[in-house]
């Protein structure tokens, strides 16, 4: 029967592990380098982040993978590899709406790693006018809650922009009370986000009824007032109470239990098709009868699974209204591009956002 090894044997065999992984990794590191410079000779500039081949690296750690570490583990891991090694040549410079602690800053760094020079802005419009001016490459934004539904200034948005959507990443959302005081009674205001104050309606219904409840721009703002305002709590991550200071009166005050946001990364690139992926469309038809059936009609007929679909004011016309559609796949799939070119002969307009890889998550 073999014996068991020795704690100073363990450590020991951990540390050689640990200086080949550093030999590895750097390794690494050196070709993401040389990928670099043959870009260049070749003539590329910019960025030299790929959403598509991102994606394609870590579905291949997903499925390699076999454990003890969890997937999501060992995509984390092989995530922030990346943004390292891309940060060596220039670090990605990505807008998030800040002050830093919002969820959307924690969708930033979920999706592109935390190498990268993340820009808070006060908005959702000052976020995609960042990237069209080029001060950022990507910006991130939320687009919809599972409680909540749509984010609609994000969506008024595209109608105006050329920005493209370049991939998507989803956060589990914990909403968490904080404040200065140690008591609930002592809470007369309770400063949040519009929807994170509507994903936690029912708690604060039932706990804080007395006090009065006041939207701004993002929950991290909400922290930093209620850190400087005596009897003041905001809604916000656990991460904006560590960066104001804040104690955790209540934890996981949403009324949902799989409350979900999801953002999409913005920017100008055009990912190539990845075989799992998908495209995001905005049309605008005349409002007469089976209007819709003819925009449905030929993701049906091509076998084209619809993810989401909503309708906007189209601020054209009287009762007139544009469409949002998720549809599987890519663009430059046959069966997407073939129901594409048919549909363009029953609307007024067809614009795709982007088609872009699924989130890893």
């Amino acid at each position: 029967m073999a014996s068991t090894p020795t704690l100073a044997a363990l450590r020991e065999k951990i540390d050689a592990i640990d200086s080949q992984l550093l030999v590895l990794i750097n390794e690494r590191a050196q070709c993401a380098i040389d990928v670099a410079k043959t870009k260049i000779d070749q003539g590329e500039q910019g960025t030299f982040y790929r959403p598509d081949r991102e994606a394609q690296v870590l579905r291949r750690i997903k499925t390699l993978n076999q454990g003890p570490l969890p997937d999501e583990t060992a995509v984390f891991f092989f995530r922030e590899i990346m943004s390292a090694c891309l940060a060596l040549e220039k670090p990605l410079e990505v807008a998030f709406l800040g002050p830093e602690g919002t969820f959307t800053q924690q969708a930033a760094f979920k999706h592109f790693g935390h190498a990268i020079k993340a820009l808070p802005v006060a908005t959702i419009h000052e976020i995609f006018t960042a990237v069209e001016n080029g001060l950022c490459q990507f910006g991130v934004v939320p687009v919809e809650n599972s409680t909540e539904g749509i984010i609609s200034h994000t969506l008024d948005r595209f109608l105006i922009s050329p920005l493209r959507i370049c991939g998507e990443v989803e956060i589990r959302i914990h909403h968490n009370l904080m404040a200065k005081e140690e008591d609930l009674s002592a809470i007369q205001v309770v400063y949040s986000h519009q929807q994170s104050l509507a994903q936690c309606r029912q708690w604060l219904e039932s706990n804080l009824k007395h006090a009065k409840q006041i939207a701004v721009n993002s929950n991290a703002e909400a922290a930093r007032l209620a850190a400087g305002e005596q009897h003041s709590a905001a809604i916000a991550s656990k991460v904006a109470a560590e960066l104001y200071q804040l104690t955790l009166l209540e934890r996981h005050i949403e009324d949902e239990s799989n409350n979900t946001t999801r953002f999409i990364v913005i920017g100008q690139q055009l990912p190539v098709s990845t075989g799992s992926d998908k495209t995001s469309l905005v049309i605008s038809t005349g409002n007469q009868p089976g209007a819709l059936h003819k925009i449905l009609g030929p993701f049906a007929e091509a076998g084209i699974s619809m993810v989401h679909i909503e309708s906007r004011p189209s601020r054209q016309g009287l009762w007139e209204y544009v469409f949002f559609i998720d549809i599987e796949g890519h663009s430059q799939d046959e069966k997407v591009a073939k129901a594409l070119m048919s549909l363009k002969d029953h609307v007024h307009m067809l614009k795709i956002l982007g088609s872009y890889p699924k989130a890893v998550l």
